[in-house]
């Protein structure tokens, strides 16, 4: 009788199940009503002749036997040197009735002649209203006798892993192909810009799908196709849209303004490590880690420093380095923000005001490097490190600025720690937040730091001019 009793009181405290949402009994009606929004791409591209001569047949003696072989080689040779157009095929969706038309930048990239190929079949003749390659979004216009059919974008926030999916594009050249799916996952770096954040889905993308849409069951664009992974050229079900969210915003400029306006914050950063975040005395790695400030930039009249981790900017977590670069390049310029930092294990909050990013600036990110090493006759070596003060002579030899200041790492352990964290060439500025001058700095400083705590120490270096924090163990050094 107890054991009833209680067998009903954990039944009772179980969470009601949730209803799974049933797969669509068909998606004709949703992709009879949208196909006609998606377009053909086709480009042309002229591929002029060289300015080197033809080849020329060499001359044989009369009736020879290898004339004609020799006549035929030297022929196609020539035939394959002469102006030519390449044509290339991809996908694309209209926005706006009045001839609008969204891409990819790489369908377009290079194209003398553009196509729209609209669902019936007729065909208009597109110019470009603005490009973008870092988010690889395009922006076409064309002159239509009337109003086109048109799709509005979608809000790629509110979409969810396992939600279904439509593609409408022309893989392989066949037009008007549809696709069905789920997202598999959200916020994928595949590597293809300094603003990756793409949607991953199962629905099967192809060569051409570039540049089409990725429908959610309101008809609304949550993704623009733009890649996939595969060791054959074919789906294996894995394709990468760019959300909505950064696509909406940069078509918006480049209709406005014909090219992307960013914020630029003016910094360099990296990515903060399980051995960073034990040494700054973080629970787990977060934000991101500020290795470089320019002095004409935003943060730099903010009053940011090296060292800074930042948490929070405009309001919007930090979870991780690559999140900051497209946090900053979506904000308003010219608007002040809040940016929250840890700084010698305090939180501060700075106002910064959002400049624009120009194209000789670089994006607010910095990459880490491989190490290297070889021999040589340290002056000082701790935790594997041989170091040596930064002589005219060495400076000449690592090709190391007269601005920078600090202690040259002129050879690196085999198979210690260091070996993974610092390469020869690098100049250690700071250990554990103290600047260093000489090979006696170093030592001193770890010592102090190893006789203190057994977490990674904390090195700043400058590694080929740019700034970088790397962190080592003390009892692998």
């Amino acid at each position: 009788m107890l054991f009833a009793v209680l067998a009903a009181v954990l039944i009772l405290a179980l969470p009601a199940p949730v209803a799974a949402r049933s797969a669509p009994d068909s998606f004709a009606d949703l992709v009879e009503r949208l196909s006609p929004a998606v377009v053909n791409i086709s480009t042309t591209q002229n591929v002029g002749k060289t300015d080197q001569p033809n080849f020329k047949m060499p001359e044989l003696p009369p009736g020879s036997p290898f004339e004609d072989f020799f006549k035929e080689f030297f022929d196609d040779q020539n035939q394959q040197r002469a102006p030519r157009k390449v044509r290339s095929l991809g996908s694309g969706f209209i926005v706006d009735p009045k001839g609008v038309v969204i891409t990819n930048y790489h369908v377009i990239d290079g194209a003398d002649e553009i196509t729209v190929i609209l669902s019936d079949g007729s065909e208009l003749v597109a110019e470009v209203l603005g490009r973008d390659q870092k988010t690889d979004i395009a922006v076409l216009k064309v002159n239509p006798k009337g109003d086109l059919p048109a799709v509005p974008f979608g809000d790629s926030e509110n979409i969810r892993v396992g939600d279904w999916v439509v593609a409408i594009g022309n893989p392989l050249g066949f037009g008007g192909t549809v696709t069905a799916g789920i997202i598999s996952a959200r916020h994928r770096n595949i590597d293809a810009g300094p603003y990756d954040d793409f949607i991953q889905t199962d629905a099967s993308i192809n060569r051409g799908n570039s540049g089409g849409p990725l429908f959610n069951m309101a008809g609304e664009v949550v993704g623009v196709n733009t890649a996939i992974v595969s060791p054959t050229g074919g789906s294996i079900g894995i394709g990468f849209a760019i959300p909505s969210g950064i696509a909406e915003n940069v078509v918006a400029q480049l209709r406005e303004f014909g090219e992307t306006r960013r914020g630029w914050l003016g910094v360099r950063i990296q990515s903060v490590t399980k051995e960073i975040a034990e040494s700054m005395d973080l629970d787990q790695p977060e934000g991101a880690l500020v290795a470089g400030v320019d002095d004409e930039g935003p943060a730099a009249k903010a009053k940011l420093q090296v060292g800074d981790l930042i948490l929070k900017f405009d309001g919007k977590n930090v979870q991780e380095m690559r999140d900051l670069p497209r946090i900053v390049a979506e904000t308003e310029i010219g608007k002040t923000v809040d940016v929250i930092v840890l700084r010698d294990g305090d939180s501060k909050m700075f106002k910064v005001k959002i400049a624009r990013l120009e194209e000789n600036e670089p994006d607010d990110i910095v990459q880490g490097a491989s190490s290297s090493n070889s021999d040589t006759d340290p002056l000082s070596s701790v935790l594997g490190l041989s170091l040596s003060k930064l002589t005219p002579e060495l400076r000449t030899e690592y090709s190391v600025d007269s601005s920078v200041e600090g202690v040259l790492v002129v050879d690196v352990e085999f198979g210690s720690n260091a070996s993974e964290k610092v390469r020869k060439g690098d100049v250690i500025i700071a250990v554990s937040g103290e600047r260093v001058q000489t090979p006696e700095d170093v030592v001193e400083q770890v010592t102090a730091h190893t006789q203190a705590s057994s977490k990674p120490i904390l090195f700043l270096l400058n590694r080929g001019g740019e700034q970088t924090f790397r962190s080592i163990r003390p009892d692998e050094g």
